[in-house]
């Protein structure tokens, strides 16, 4: 049967799949046409990557009810295997490439062509080279993988599964690491793709980039499919309040307070060969918003100042009016500074640990007496991080590794705050979140300042920035290329400034 916009390519019918008593999804239906890119939009925990998990045979048939056609045929995959040997490939955001082998070794991993017991090498670069020439995909086929860009990367894993035969491209957030010129280049793959007849289901947090590409937009929300939009009939905020359930006014709900004193002064810090002559000033009741273009040192400097990174050449640190030295990261957290890094699985989680044991991580001297953890304390202070921030979780023994990732950043979020800190450094804070989440977070924020507390916030979102920083600290080549009040700042502004091409300063 062939497949067209009225018989899709591929179609999921009322599919229903369950953990443990818990429903995950709830009688999704999801359609996908030929040449189309689709988009899967939801908060975490929504049941996107259920969905795609079924879709793809990682939960094979039998497992969950309902039914999955292929070109208006009912299939049953039982393995990977074989909703591969139906053209279906995922390429998730951990990426399943070996760095040691090269480009081609890795398109035809475990697919090689021989010759006889031996394979055939001639015609896997040969092949390779071909394959990466036709999707226009500009990268060398002997060049180690190791050597590659995150986003060269994730265009090797599409040569990978376009040399498989796939028709069906799923991407798991596939720009959650990609600098903007690589996302240019991927969405421009994936038009191309598209006019080739290709299909794509797309999973982003990134409305905007969602917009822009996709054909249509399917809401997932709490394991139910909401709605399927046009893309070309709807905009963000019909799409943010299919997934949350309710109209978000203010997406950046800062509430500006009473500047206090000084927290936090850095004049004239020099680290290494990334940072060179930075000075600013972050006050109680403030957010100072720190932007930057990929490289410009907006990490180094958060974590030089944390005690994680680098020698200092010159320049001093104060806090609260006195010098702020910090050899180590528990130096910073003693004397009240806190960082929440940019990577909470790798610097800010024990994943295979409960949530409770991860709140309590970086606090555990102010639970401790005579060398033993007071338990009882302990859970308390546990269980009230764990209700402030809301963590959707049955308990606080709840492994981080089954939450999603919103709730991971309430943990991480939760683990720096019970340390009681009066700066606290936020480096992405809603990366890779959902909107709901994000919004979560602004609030915190917001609680954090109302208090008197100090908050450092660094991101690559130029409206993120603008929304939430009263004042904003632009990096440039590791020096301070300009500084902007809230209301005098703009994405134009913010972004010259970025590149080097102005050098402002803000009023005191």
């Amino acid at each position: 049967m062939i497949a067209t916009p009225h018989n899709p390519l591929l179609r999921a019918d009322r599919l229903v799949k369950r953990f443990l008593g818990v429903v995950a999804l709830k009688g999704v239906s999801f359609d996908l046409r030929p040449g189309e890119i689709h988009a899967l939009c939801g908060e975490n925990g929504a049941g996107k990557s259920t969905l795609i998990k079924t879709l793809s045979g990682l939960y094979p048939a039998g497992t969950y009810e309902g039914e999955i056609f292929v070109d208006g045929k009912p299939v049953a995959f039982h393995s990977i295997a074989d909703a591969e040997a139906a053209g279906i490939a995922v390429i998730y955001q951990e990426l399943a490439l070996v760095e040691e082998m090269t480009v081609a070794e890795n398109i035809f991993l475990g697919e090689e062509p021989r010759c006889g017991l031996l394979i055939d090498w001639d015609k896997v670069y040969r092949v390779a080279r071909a394959q990466l020439k036709h999707f226009k995909i500009q990268i060398d086929p002997a060049q180690p993988v190791k050597s590659l860009g995150v986003g060269q990367k994730q265009l090797v894993e599409i040569a990978k599964a376009l040399c498989k035969k796939s028709r069906i491209l799923i991407l798991d957030e596939p720009t959650a690491a990609l600098t903007e010129t690589e996302v240019k280049s991927l969405l421009n793959i994936l038009r191309d793709l598209r006019q080739r007849g290709f299909a794509c289901i797309y999973i982003s947090h990134k409305l905007d980039e969602v917009l822009a590409i996709a054909d249509r937009i399917t809401v997932l929300r709490d394991g139910e499919s909401i709605a399927t939009l046009e893309t070309g009939k709807t905009n963000q905020n019909e799409v943010i309040r299919h997934m949350v359930g309710r109209e978000i006014k203010d997406f950046f709900p800062r509430r500006p307070t009473r500047r206090g004193t000084c927290r936090l002064s850095v004049r004239g810090l020099s680290v290494e060969e990334s940072l060179q002559e930075i000075s600013f000033d972050v006050y109680a009741g403030e957010v100072l918003g720190i932007g930057g273009l990929m490289g410009a040192g907006r990490t180094e400097l958060l974590m030089h100042l944390f005690g994680a990174w680098g020698d200092r050449f010159a320049g001093a640190v104060e806090l609260n009016g006195q010098a702020f030295v910090a050899a180590t990261p528990h130096d910073a957290i003693r004397q009240g500074l806190v960082l929440v890094s940019e990577d909470r699985k790798r610097h800010g989680l024990i994943l295979e640990q409960s949530i409770g044991f991860n709140l309590s991580l970086s606090s555990l001297a102010k639970l401790t007496a005579l060398g033993c953890i007071d338990k009882h304390r302990e859970f308390e202070r546990n269980k009230c991080f764990f209700n402030f921030l809301r963590v959707k979780a049955p308990t606080l023994e709840t492994l981080v590794s089954q939450l999603s990732g919103g709730n991971q950043q309430k943990v991480v979020l939760g683990k720096a705050l019970m340390t009681g800190p009066q700066v606290v450094f936020l480096d992405e804070p809603t990366r890779g979140i959902d909107v709901g989440a994000k919004v979560e977070v602004y609030e915190l924020v917001n609680c954090l300042t109302k208090a008197g507390q100090a908050v450092v916030l660094v991101s690559s979102e130029l409206p993120e920035l603008i929304g939430m920083s009263d004042r904003i600290v632009m990096l440039c080549a590791g020096r301070v290329s300009g500084e902007f009040r809230r209301e005098e700042a703009t994405q134009e502004k913010l972004l010259a400034a970025a590149m080097g091409m102005v050098a402002e300063r803000a009023e005191r």
